[in-house]
């Protein structure tokens, strides 16, 4: 296929962009969306917390500390520590008894019930434990006051259940920060916007716009849909969606999105996108789809939490047995049984990957990641290969002039004259110049007489002298020879398969203009960091060899793969692939659906405006390909918590329960069951506060 200048085009077919199923009500309203629980949970994480809500676990924990104070008071331990003595009265002795019995009724009541469902599925685990421990706890105090045998364990139950509910408090209110990221988002929208009709304006509901509305948006008011600036120049702070702190300056023709803030200038926009096709709408989707994703890492998670459970019910029994037949004291070897089940409660291993996944997915949306599948954010820790598709990716995907050669006058008089000349074109290539000459700052003279001619180029006349734009079929038709200069840029440029066309001045040709697809500036400096972490960089790209090694030598690329049709764009993954190579896939989500299932990890550049693609794991909500490199970083430094976690939630049980189980009994070191317990909560503080050293990863 040939354009007007008769320049060969090479042209990359797309797809439609596939929509998810949207959390947008009819009529454009942003709503939270609650995901229902996704096959990839376990009954038994199910069951933990079904029928309560962070606010229920806040009021349990409450109620039971206020409980646990007199239980504390009368503790014969807390007396003898600290020097006082208690007042006695009739039935004080009750004290303690009916307040426990409060708190393991009503506080451990969300354990027993937990602990219902798991044996129901046959799945015991946390629940299961924690259950197993305050019944056993509780059971054995009311058995030693009644047989007056022992000490109760009232205050070691009290202060257990409070200990658990309130870590069951902090991991819902971890997940609860996730899901009302949707709220967040929804609020960004204004409840109202100003649209512009017959020279007027009125306010209207959101849900009242449409797409061709013409909307006002004054400084420091929220832009209500997404679309095209149409009059005005200002500044947008878009970081809420997009993750980039610094201003966006926007002026005529340039995109805004729904829910970012305008700064300083009034803008008229042209509205492009509402309800559930905007750019937050698809935001919001992807939020929810990566709060309903399994993590690889909290699956195993929940299988270390069971097997940590059956070996604390069995050294639990062991424990039980083997006091018995030793020493044949009852109360000796249930207190061991009780300490040992206390310090193996595995919460801190229940947090270990919840805190993680939490903290690194707002580190992600604050940079601009959009996390759709949380095994890809993990999976990209070992990537080695990472592929970009060129067009739209590692360019922007519109052509540029990017070489000007001249003969007899400055080169900012050749683009003014050019882009004089194209003032009336439309051509992609007219745009090109007239874009140049504005980013050189030069003046435009107005042209008359515009004529197109077909498969050569355009004539018009700049004041009083024929300009006259066009590729080699131009300079044919008129029979004119390129001077030496001229026509070695032009032969070079060609080898590097980039566009030129000529300005012809008064009959000679007076400068050659080489056009091509043009190069993000930061792609350069993305290449760069991802060869210095160890990673090959690949590009695959529909145009042809010489366009494809001229981009990859300006960008340092190790391979590159020319001519590739859509279709097969996920052949090349699958050879990478095949020579061991753990492969990330870049693309624009246009027509690189297959190729981003394909890969490792498929990553989706520009949510600005394709926040919809299914495709991929991952989405860069920036049109920034250095965004890779963040996405990679933020993987490893979260995999190394996670396994930091996992390592001391479960590691640190291997000398906690033999402990608990007395084997140091001989020696006089005895665990009773209250140091269990502050040992168990110890370790979910230490989870907690590694997670947290998390938020301050610098990314980039």
């Amino acid at each position: 296929m040939h354009d007007r200048h008769g320049h060969q085009r090479h042209d990359e077919e797309g797809t439609p962009d596939q929509q998810p199923e949207g959390v947008v009500v009819p009529g454009g309203h942003l709503r939270q969306v609650h995901p229902p629980p996704t096959a990839g949970h376990t009954e038994r994480h199910a069951a933990a917390h079904e029928g309560h809500d962070i606010e229920d676990y806040r009021r349990r924990f409450w109620v039971c500390l206020v409980l646990t104070l007199p239980i504390l008071f009368y503790a014969d331990l807390f007396q003898g520590l600290l020097g006082y003595t208690v007042p006695v009265f009739p039935g004080s002795q009750l004290i303690s008894p009916l307040l426990a019995s409060i708190i393991y009724f009503y506080g451990g009541s969300v354990f027993l019930r937990g602990a219902a469902q798991e044996l129901s599925v046959r799945t015991p685990g946390m629940m299961t434990l924690v259950a197993l421990a305050i019944t056993v706890a509780y059971g054995y105090s009311l058995a030693s006051q009644l047989l007056v045998m022992g000490e109760p364990l009232y205050w070691e139950l009290a202060t257990l259940v409070d200990v658990m509910l309130l870590g069951h408090w902090i991991e819902m209110r971890s997940v609860g920060r996730a899901r009302g990221a949707l709220a967040e988002l929804a609020r960004l929208l204004p409840d109202s916007a100003e649209r512009v009709a017959d020279g007027r304006t009125e306010e209207v509901r959101i849900e009242d716009l449409a797409v061709g509305d013409l909307v006002l948006v004054r400084p420091g008011g929220r832009i209500p849909a997404d679309g095209r600036v149409e009059t005005g120049a200002s500044h947008v702070n878009e970081a809420m969606v997009t993750g980039e702190s610094a201003p966006v300056p926007k002026a005529a023709d340039a995109r805004v999105m729904a829910g970012t803030v305008n700064l300083d200038g009034s803008l008229r926009v042209r509205v492009d996108r509402i309800g559930e096709d905007t750019a937050l709408a698809g935001i919001m989707r992807l939020v929810q789809q990566a709060q309903q994703s399994r993590s690889r890492a909290q699956a195993l998670a929940d299988r270390a939490a069971y097997w940590l459970t059956i070996i604390a019910i069995v050294a639990g029994a062991i424990t039980l047995v083997a006091w018995l037949a030793l020493t044949g004291a009852a109360g000796f070897a249930l207190e061991r049984t009780v300490t040992v089940l206390v310090i193996a409660c595995p919460h801190a291993l229940g947090l270990a990957i919840p805190l993680v996944v939490s903290i690194s997915t707002t580190l992600a949306a604050r940079n601009g990641l959009l996390v759709r599948e949380r095994l890809a954010l993990e999976q990209a820790r070992d990537l080695d290969a990472v592929v970009f598709d060129k067009t739209g990716t590692l360019t922007r995907g519109e052509h540029g002039v990017v070489g000007v050669v001249t003969v007899g006058m400055p080169e900012q008089e050749a683009i003014a004259l050019a882009a004089a000349a194209e003032g009336d074109s439309e051509h992609v290539i007219s745009r090109a110049i007239r874009a140049e000459a504005q980013r050189l700052g030069v003046r435009v003279s107005p042209s008359q007489g515009f004529e197109a001619i077909p498969g050569r180029g355009v004539r018009a006349l700049v004041g009083m002298s024929e300009v006259m734009v066009g590729g080699p079929r131009l300079l044919e038709s008129l029979q004119l020879q390129l001077p030496e200069s001229l026509w070695a840029a032009s032969e070079l440029w060609g080898e590097e398969g980039k566009s030129v066309v000529f300005l012809v001045h008064e009959g000679k040709p007076r400068a050659a203009i080489a056009m091509a697809d043009v190069v993000r500036p930061e792609s350069r400096e993305a290449v760069s960091r991802l060869k210095e972490m160890g990673v090959m960089v690949a590009m695959l790209t529909g145009d042809t060899e010489a366009v494809a090694r001229s981009v990859s030598r300006d960008l340092g690329i190790d391979e590159f793969f020319a001519q590739v049709l859509p279709e097969h764009k996920a052949d090349k993954l699958t050879e990478l692939k095949q020579r061991g190579y753990s492969v990330a896939m870049v693309g624009d989500g246009i027509n690189d659906a297959p190729a981003l299932l394909t890969a490792d990890v498929g990553i989706a550049i520009g949510a600005g405006t394709n926040v919809a693609i299914e495709s991929a794991g991952i989405i860069l909500v920036s049109n920034d390909p250095r965004d890779v490199v963040k996405v990679i970083q933020l993987s490893r430094a979260s995999y190394r918590k996670m396994v930091q976690n996992l390592v001391w939630a479960t590691g640190y049980n291997v000398i906690a329960i033999p402990l608990a189980a007395g084997v140091l009994a001989p020696l006089g070191i005895l665990l009773a069951p209250a140091v269990g317990a502050l040992f168990m909560s110890a370790s979910t503080v230490i989870v907690a506060l590694n997670a947290q050293l998390l938020r301050g990863l610098r990314l980039g």
